[in-house]
């Protein structure tokens, strides 16, 4: 009876360990998310930048 209360209680603590690694993995995995679109967006202002600079040198060639 006694060793069985022990099997249980070390089978819900492995469960507990489990699930803090797996919210730590989707933790991270948002983390890295949030990254890529930071740069998703950081080039993409820089290609706008890119744009309006090959805009205005146009501008100067035509004047």
């Amino acid at each position: 009876m006694r060793e069985s209360e022990r099997a249980k209680e070390r089978e819900r603590e492995r469960e507990h360990v489990r699930e803090r690694v797996r919210v730590r993995e989707s933790e991270k995995e948002r983390a890295r998310e949030r990254k890529r679109k930071r740069e998703r967006e950081r080039k993409r202002e820089r290609e706008r930048l890119r744009e309006s600079e090959r805009e205005r040198e146009r501008a100067r060639e035509r004047a």
